[in-house]
């Protein structure tokens, strides 16, 4: 039988954690997607569809290498709506400081798509379903009033600069999130039990990607 492979089509750290995290094996291959480009190419202002497009994107554009031959590609991108509006990331803590001010207080939501590609091959030795099948977890996310000193503080840590939303949960923006509604892995940016259901379209179990006792995780 043939190994399973999983790639995840991320640079996102947190997102590498979460599957460590649960044990799922896998390997990191970062696509060269142009998200600003996609977005502009479609002009999507929904955002929940932006992030099932943008994931969409990524996880085509490595299916497409050499290297994700006989492998499941998973893309993911999240997208943070606040009052209908969709916002990624800031990047310039001008843009930053804006948002952080508008949240502080309010709740919106997290969107995170997620988009599986089996190039597994269809013929009886590859296995493969032929899946390329996504899906969208999204969940609300609650702020606490923030301070002017704590908005400051924290956009001088640079981490809200380079994250959906201008926020994180998993790191020092937890302080500020009161309350989530619903798979607090979405709001990570990468929802295990999703992608339960992607691979179950594939043929696949989220067991069989379970890494062994004592099998060394992925660097």
């Amino acid at each position: 039988m043939t190994e399973l492979r999983l790639i995840l089509a991320s640079a996102s750290p947190a997102r590498t954690k979460l599957l460590q995290d649960a044990r799922i094996a896998h390997t990191v291959l970062v696509s060269d997607v142009d998200e600003d480009a996609v977005t502009a190419r479609y002009g999507l202002t929904d955002p929940h569809d932006t992030a099932l497009l943008l994931a969409r994107a990524k996880a085509e554009a490595v299916a497409a290498l050499p290297e994700a031959e006989g492998a499941l590609v998973l893309g993911c991108d999240s997208v943070f709506e606040l009052d209908g509006e969709p916002h990624g990331k800031p990047y310039e803590p001008e843009v930053a400081r804006e948002r952080i001010r508008r949240m502080s207080g309010r709740h919106g939501v997290l969107h995170t798509g997620h988009w599986l590609v089996d190039c597994r091959g269809t013929d009886p030795d590859g296995a493969g379903s032929g899946a390329t099948v996504g899906a969208v977890a999204s969940a609300g996310v609650f702020f606490a009033q923030l301070t002017e000193a704590e908005i400051e503080a924290y956009i001088a840590t640079g981490e809200p600069l380079q994250v959906a939303g201008s926020f994180t949960i998993d790191g020092r923006g937890g302080a500020f999130i009161v309350r989530v509604d619903g798979d607090p892995h979405a709001v990570v940016g990468l929802s295990v039990s999703t992608l339960r259901r992607l691979l179950a379209s594939a043929h696949v179990r989220i067991t069989d990607l379970w890494e062994q006792q004592g099998q060394p995780r992925p660097l």
